[in-house]
């Protein structure tokens, strides 16, 4: 995969240039989704022009707007949320159980709002591309000290520039991740295969009433399996192993 090329804005860039940055950020941070005329931000693109606003408040915008919203967090599970915000607005997957529950914590606690600002105000995220660098996927790219399971779980996510995050509402991550395991490339699979099935294996979890077992196991159809995990973390389960049903 050709790596991205990053775009800036600069205090002399001409119209056309600041053009092609709203462009570019439209195109990050919605995932390569269809714009609608009704869904540009209009008064927001006005301040860019004008530099009333910066590139990164210009990205906080967006990733804050209806269409945001609409796209990718009323209509996807809360895992598939934030993987996503981490590929759109950092420009990387997650790279671990803890990152996911730092930020599926943030917004159960303070909500959607400060769940978009805990990247836009992140130190990764000024260090990466400051005030007026666009984001973009830094993951598929050779990066000094990356973590190969970052590059491939970024594989995972980004599948081509035709692609559209919009077409898929579950974690691709969810098993890498919560068993701290490697994801393979692949090339994108066609329709006529059965859905998988994984094995869950839990220790500490509750039973009926405040009864806890030692271990139990749960049987989870891959489209359902953020649900299940997120429902064992609340339940202050700890999963012991994930494995594929042959």
């Amino acid at each position: 995969m050709a790596t991205l090329t990053s775009v800036e804005l600069w205090a002399n860039s001409s119209n056309e240039e600041v053009q092609a940055v709203i462009r570019a950020v439209y195109k990050q941070v919605l995932g390569n989704a269809h714009l609608m005329e009704s869904d540009r931000l209009v008064s927001a693109e006005s301040q860019l022009c004008d530099r009333s606003i910066s590139v990164r408040d210009f990205v906080r915008i967006v990733a804050k707007s209806e269409a945001y919203r609409a796209r990718f967090f009323e209509s996807s599970s809360q895992y598939r949320f934030i993987e996503l915000n981490y590929k759109h607005l950092l420009g990387r997957a997650p790279l671990d159980q803890s990152e996911i529950s730092e930020h599926v914590r943030i917004y159960n606690e303070q909500g959607y709002d400060a769940e978009i600002d805990s990247y836009i105000d992140s130190e990764e995220y000024i260090t990466s591309f400051g005030d007026n660098l666009v984001p973009y996927n830094r993951g598929t790219s050779s990066q000094v000290g990356q973590k190969q399971v970052g590059y491939n779980r970024m594989y995972a996510l980004f599948r081509g520039v035709a692609e559209t995050d919009q077409t898929a509402k579950n974690s691709k991550l969810v098993y890498s991740v919560a068993t701290n395991s490697a994801i393979k490339i692949t090339p994108p699979v066609s329709g006529g295969r059965s859905e998988k099935t994984f094995r869950i294996v839990v220790a500490g979890a509750k039973g009926g009433g405040r009864l806890r077992r030692s271990t139990v196991e749960y049987l989870v159809s891959g489209s359902n399996m953020s649900a299940q995990i997120q429902w064992i973390q609340r339940t202050s389960g700890k999963i012991v192993s994930i494995a594929e049903v042959a």
